[in-house]
Formats: C-alpha cells, sequence, structure tokens
C-alpha cells in the first residue's frame, strides 16, 4: 500500500519478498513503523546559531550546527532518496523532490538547513528515463572529448557552464567528476571519464570540478575506485597490487581531489580486495582520510551500499539513492546500531559533519537555490567550442582535409548525419531541449534511449560549403553507398559506437559499419571518416581511408563542431586521451570482461605505459593528433629543484594557418625500475598564430618521479639520472635531456602547494 504524508511518501515497511520498501521521513510526525527516524514537527522560522555566521571556516560553522542537532535530525542527512517514481520497487519518489531527478536528501527547517536537490552527471543536467517530462538541458561532449581538449581552461568552463544549469535548474549537488582510468577499452562507461593517463586524468576533471562548484553547487569526483568495467559491476572484485593502485588509479583520484577540494567523493558498486567500495576501511578511511586528508563527505553510488555497520564504520557518510540498495541500511538498520552502540554516537556525528561542511564550504547555506531561465543559446556556443578542442584528426592523407572549394559532389553517409549526433547512455544523458533527432532506435528504455542531439553534420556542411552538391545516404546499402562513393569527389561516413552505463561493448563500430567503410574507401580513396564513439575502436578499414576524425560523443552543439573542423574553419587540436590499440590482441587481458574476480596483472601499466613496456606498435599512440599546420618544437632544457624536476622549452608555428599545439613532457629513471619505460610528466596546450613561437615551463609533480612503498606507506623516489623527453605524443619524440634526480622520500601525506 501506498500513500503520502505532507511533503514525502510514506511507504510502510513489508517482508522483502513482498517487494516494499521504506519511506523517508517526513518533515512532520512520522509513525515510528515507517522505518525511520521520527522528527518532531518544526517551527517555520529557523533557529539561529554560531553556524549562521558566515565568516566562521566551515568546519566551525559544522561543528556548531552538529551540536545543535537531535539524533534524528542527524539520520535525516545521512540517507537520501531517490527523485523519480520507481514502480518496479514499488517506489514513489518524495514530492518535495524535483520530478526526474537523481536524489533528494529532505531539508531540516527547525535548524535552517536547506534540503539537498541531486542530479546527474559529468556533462550536464540529465534526466532520469523514468520521469515523465524530461528537461531540456546542454549537454557538455563526453568527458573522453573534454580530457582530448588537453585544455584546462575548455575544462573550467565546461564544468562552469552545467554547474549553472544545475544551479538554474534547482539542483544544489551534481553527480559529476568521473576519474576511473581507462583500463579496459570495452568498458560501456569509459566516455564519461578523463583517460587512461593519471596526470591528464586527474587535472582535467579536478578542473571540471572547480568550474561546477564556482556555481554553489556540491560536486562530486568518482566512482571510488577501481570500477573499470560494467559487467558483474555490483559484484566484480578488482585486485590490484597496492604500490601499483598508488601510481596509476589512485594517484588519478587524489590529484583531482587536490586541485579541486569536491565536497563529495561517490564510492562505486564492485568490490575491491573482496569488500565492497562503500564499506572498504582502506579506500574510504586510510587513503582517502588518513593519507589524502579529505574533508567532504563519501556518499555510496545508487544501490552500492551494502551494509549498516561495516560501511558506517569504514567511512561511508550518506546512504544515496534509495530504494537501490536491498534495505534501507542508513535507516531503521543505523537507529538500531546506534542503540546497541555498534555504531557509535561520534560516528554519527563525524558523518553529519561532513556533510555540513561541505554543504557550508560550497554556500549552500547563504546561496538559496531558486529555479530560473538558462542561456541555452549561449550554452550552446560554451559546448560547440569544447568538442571542437577535443575533436582529434587522427590521419589526413595527402591534406584531404579540410574540405575546399575544389569537392563540388560532397557524399555523406551513415551514423544519421543528415539528423543530429549521438550520446552515450544511462544516468548521464542530458535530454536535448528540442528532443531526440531520431526517435525510436532500441533500447528505448533504461539504458537509453539511444540519444541523437539534433545538430546535424550534413546541414552544417551544407551551410559552409554552398556552391557544393551534398548528398545523402544512410549507408544501410553497402553496395548504394559505395556506387555514390564513386560518383563523389569527397566521401564523408559517420560511424558509431553506442555505449553505455551497465554494458560493456565491442571494441568496434556497431553492426556492419567496418563493411559498410571498406566498401567506401574502396570505391572512393577520398573517403573520410568521422567517429562518434565512446572509446577506442579497431579499424581494419584504416589502409582503405584517407582521413580519420574522432569526434567522440559531442555533445548538444556537436553537428555545427564537426563540420567547423571538417571545413577548416576551426584548426583542429585535440590529443588522443587514449591509447587506440589495432585489435584485442594487444589488450592486457583479451578476453572480455567477466564476472568475479578482475585481476589487474598489468598493474600500473595501464594504456600506453603497457604498449611500451611490451614494445607494442598501436594504431594511434596516446597523445596522438595532427593539425592543419605545423609545429616544430625544441629547445628542451630540464633542471632539478627541491627534488622536482622543472623544463623548459620551445614551440612554434611553422605552418601557414593558426592552431594549437599539446606539448608532452615525458620522463623515466635511466636506470629503469618503474612499471614502464615512461611517464607523462606534464603538459601544455599552446595557441599560435602562424610563423609565432612561445617559451613554455612545465613542472613534474614529484609523486610522479616516486614509486609507492607499501612497507614504509611513503613515496619513494630513487636517485640517479632521469630522462626528461618533450614529445607529440607518446611514441613521437622530438628531444631527450638527462638531469640527476636526488634519493628522497615523501610522506604519504605529502600535496603539492
Amino acid at each position: 500500500m501506498t500513500f503520502r504524508v505532507a511533503a514525502v511518501p510514506l511507504l510502510l515497511i513489508a517482508s522483502a519478498a513482498a517487494g516494499q520498501v521504506a519511506a523517508p521521513p517526513p518533515p512532520a510526525t512520522v509513525a515510528p513503523e515507517a522505518g525511520m527516524p521520527t522528527l518532531p514537527a518544526w517551527n517555520k522560522v529557523p533557529l539561529r546559531g554560531t553556524w549562521n555566521t558566515a565568516s566562521l571556516s566551515p568546519d566551525a560553522r559544522a561543528t556548531a550546527l552538529v551540536a545543535a542537532m537531535t539524533r534524528d535530525e542527524k539520520q535525516t542527512l545521512v540517507f537520501g532518496y531517490f527523485g523519480t517514481d520507481f514502480p518496479v520497487s514499488r517506489y514513489i519518489a518524495p514530492t518535495a523532490a524535483l520530478e526526474g531527478s537523481a536524489g533528494y536528501v529532505p531539508a531540516i527547517p527547525r535548524l535552517g538547513i536547506p534540503a539537498q536537490f541531486q542530479t546527474d552527471a559529468g556533462v550536464g543536467v540529465a534526466t532520469q528515463g523514468g520521469a515523465k517530462n524530461k528537461r531540456g538541458r546542454t549537454a557538455l561532449p563526453s568527458g573522453l572529448a573534454i580530457a582530448a581538449s588537453w585544455d584546462l581552461t575548455v575544462a573550467r568552463a565546461g564544468g562552469a557552464m552545467i554547474g549553472d544549469e544545475a544551479r538554474r535548474s534547482g539542483f544544489s549537488v551534481m553527480l559529476a567528476g568521473g576519474v576511473n582510468l581507462l583500463r579496459e577499452p570495452r568498458n560501456g562507461r569509459n566516455f564519461e571519464y578523463g583517460g587512461e593517463d593519471p596526470l591528464l586524468a586527474g587535472t582535467i576533471v579536478g578542473e571540471e570540478v572547480i568550474g561546477i562548484q564556482s556555481n554553489h553547487v556540491v560536486s562530486t569526483i568518482k566512482h571510488y575506485a577501481f570500477n573499470d568495467q560494467e559487467t558483474d559491476r555490483n559484484t566484480g572484485n578488482s585486485i590490484i597490487d597496492h604500490s601499483a593502485a598508488r601510481v596509476s588509479d589512485l594517484l588519478a583520484f587524489q590529484l583531482a581531489i587536490e586541485r579541486a577540494t569536491p565536497g563529495s567523493i561517490m564510492c562505486s558498486y564492485n568490490r575491491v580486495d573482496g569488500t565492497h567500495a562503500c564499506e572498504n576501511s582502506w579506500l574510504l578511511t586510510d587513503v582517502l582520510r588518513g593519507d589524502w586528508g579529505f574533508k567532504g563527505y563519501v556518499m555510496s553510488d545508487w544501490g552500492a551500499t551494502h551494509s549498516t555497520i561495516e560501511a558506517a564504520n569504514a567511512g561511508l557518510d550518506q546512504d544515496s539513492g534509495f530504494p537501490f540498495d536491498k534495505a534501507p541500511y542508513f535507516g531503521r538498520a543505523l537507529q538500531a546500531a546506534l542503540d546497541q552502540g555498534t555504531v557509535a554516537p561520534a560516528r554519527l556525528d563525524l558523518m553529519t559533519h561532513r556533510i555540513l561542511r561541505a554543504m557550508f564550504a560550497q554556500g549552500l547555506f547563504e546561496h538559496p537555490l531558486q529555479q530560473q531561465a538558462i542561456d541555452l543559446p549561449g550554452h550552446a556556443a560554451v559546448t560547440r567550442a569544447a568538442a571542437e578542442a577535443g575533436t582529434v584528426l587522427l590521419k589526413n592523407d595527402r591534406n584531404l582535409l579540410p574540405l575546399t572549394g575544389r569537392a563540388k559532389r560532397i557524399a555523406i553517409i551513415g551514423g544519421h548525419a543528415d539528423k543530429g549526433v549521438l550520446a552515450g547512455g544511462g544516468s548521464s544523458l542530458v535530454y536535448p531541449a528540442e528532443g531526440n533527432a531520431v526517435p525510436g532506435i532500441g533500447p528505448t528504455s533504461w539504458p537509453g534511449p539511444v540519444m541523437y542531439y539534433p545538430s546535424s553534420p550534413m546541414e552544417e556542411i551544407k551551410r559552409q560549403v554552398p556552391g557544393a552538391a551534398v548528398r545523402y545516404i544512410d549507408g544501410s546499402d553497402p553496395v548504394a553507398a559505395a556506387a555514390l562513393a564513386r560518383d563523389s569527389d569527397v566521401v564523408i561516413v559517420f560511424a558509431t559506437q553506442w555505449a553505455g552505463e551497465s554494458f560493456d561493448v565491442p571494441m568496434g563500430l556497431d553492426g556492419q559499419q567496418d563493411a559498410l567503410i571498406a566498401a567506401v574507401g574502396s570505391a572512393n580513396r577520398n573517403t573520410v571518416v568521422v567517429l562518434e564513439t565512446g572509446g577506442p575502436v579497431a579499424m581494419p578499414w584504416i589502409d582503405r581511408v584517407g582521413a580519420v576524425v574522432e569526434a567522440w560523443y559531442p555533445g548538444t552543439a556537436g553537428g555545427a563542431a564537426i563540420a567547423n573542423v571538417l571545413t577548416g574553419k576551426v584548426n583542429p587540436s585535440g590529443r588522443l586521451p587514449v591509447t587506440f590499440p589495432r585489435g584485442v590482441d594487444q589488450l592486457p587481458d583479451p578476453a572480455l570482461p567477466h564476472s568475479g574476480d578482475v585481476r589487474y596483472r598489468e598493474g600500473a601499466a595501464v594504456g600506453y605505459k603497457w604498449f611500451d613496456a611490451k614494445a607494442i606498435k598501436p594504431l594511434f599512440a596516446f597523445g596522438h593528433g595532427l593539425s592543419y599546420t605545423r609545429f616544430a618544437s625544441g629547445g628542451l632544457k630540464a633542471g632539478v629543484a627541491n627534488g622536482a624536476i622543472a623544463a623548459s622549452f620551445t614551440v612554434r608555428n611553422t605552418g601557414p594557418r593558426a592552431g594549437a599545439s599539446v606539448a608532452q613532457i615525458y620522463v623515466a629513471p635511466v636506470a629503469g625500475g618503474w612499471e614502464a619505460p615512461k611517464r607523462l610528466g606534464g603538459f601544455a596546450k599552446v595557441d599560435l598564430a602562424a610563423g609565432a613561437s612561445r617559451t613554455v615551463s612545465v613542472n613534474v609533480d614529484p609523486r610522479l618521479l616516486a614509486t609507492w612503498d607499501e612497507a614504509g606507506h611513503q613515496w619513494r623516489i630513487a636517485g640517479g639520472a632521469y630522462r626528461v623527453t618533450l614529445a607529440d605524443s607518446a611514441m613521437d619524440v622530438k628531444q631527450t635531456v638527462t638531469v640527476t634526480v636526488p634519493a628522497s622520500v615523501l610522506p604519504a601525506t605529502w600535496r603539492a602547494r
């Protein structure tokens, strides 16, 4: 039986077999059988206290407020609800939640504590698929596309834009900031993350989170940790040597957290060393709190909590997204644990303090939410610029691109390019204001719908090359496509790979697109392939085509961005944030993602490090990307100060037009001893006019020179000679110098200032 009380639903608890679920605590007296703490009726005017003094530190304010709270009020903050009806579980969302939202934590008006309104996700304000009405919002390009920009300004601006839309939509918490390293190219959620290198991923995602939180919105960094495949994601067990973990996946999180100071960390679904991440004290307390000094709160992913006592004592602060857990672990069960002393009252105080501290730090008390109009045209320009910056020109034989006036007959084939551009599926899906450009493609429900944003590359190309005859064919018939190709000056094939949450994908294009491209490329060597993919794909047709452009999932203005790059209105400057293997046989584990134990036998040798260590030549290297102009890098100098390397070099634009280059610094001990021959130590994106040059300096974080000493619980830098390499990619070395670094150790708590 379901009924409503006050502003939120009250769902009576029955047996698990009956499939009924517990309800959130409404802001009124509730019968104890509701299974949640009883909250007293409160006055309309909140109490005043020391916590209202904005000049005090977030810690001091949180301490004062916790002291004024009842135990039931504290429990209110540590338990969150799904913000959308979920008929499968016979769950009705709280009426106070925003329709179609990801989550809701009730307000405590007696003390002036605002509600938390939580929204997915990393590319914009998402709407849950079960909502009757979908919010039309702006989607950034995928996380991989933002990382492919290698541009801190782009990342921060994108975060600021989606954070603005979150606040104007009435949300105070954004479940954004995915930093899981790309270990498995077939992971269905790779598109949400920042690539394969800890420095690049941590830096780019950190900048995006800074942008989000500039709007007085709490942002998360997720999914902590080792959540690298969707197959068996709820019970799969990630096993990795702890020393290797520290210099790979955990370092990515550490760098992002240090850079951005996110209000929250979201723990992941999977198990780590046999223990679920959301009750894993090594992750949540030893590393996150003890070594990194994180002061915000840990929230669970929706359905990732599996216990009460273990989770609370291990370091989980907020059990989120009920009813996706098997039980309301931080509801009545937590109340019982507090009564029995298996969870100490001081632990509940600490959990509450961390949540309030984040809310104070991000200004949620001083800046009440108010839904406001959104500048969708202005934000379209932000997402278009991000898509342009992250587009990677992988191949361009005979300068086939950019399109010129010489191409009088242009064929466009496949990918629904006449309608729009592809988006990834799952909780991160942002619905566009104009609706789905290609509705009805299955699955139409979770993790779908398969979404095409109504930004047609073909229509944009037509506008930019008015003197050409542009013809379209959907590509379903390779014979007809090849015939059109033979009758064209240039052919542009749009190729897609749909990926999303809850499933993994082959490392290839959907359906029979490989055969289509091979047929078209054989018919006309002036074939350009534009990839809209969630991650790396194999390209068995690569030798038959003249140019390849990786556009990723380019967001709600992606069609315009792609056309701008193809026609030369924008000079491509993206670089790969991930290695593109030739095939799955080059991966550390060629077998499909599987259930059970997932052993990271490659250790810290992720991505380009694996290829370096095994002397394997990939299809396209990490850091690779071409331009319509030319660059020359040199004059590399390096020195050591306070145990850290500083490098300087000059980049010159030697080509005919303005453009941007991404200069990369790699470091390595001459004597070896690392997981791979080299690591990315720093990078700089340099915009230059034709003929211009600039001298750039890059500082290398000392931890990138270190190995993790698990026994000594410290970073250890071996003394000796180190190579400092200036490169255009992990395989395209321009210059190398050698410096001598003194031996040293850094404590686990060390961080860059």
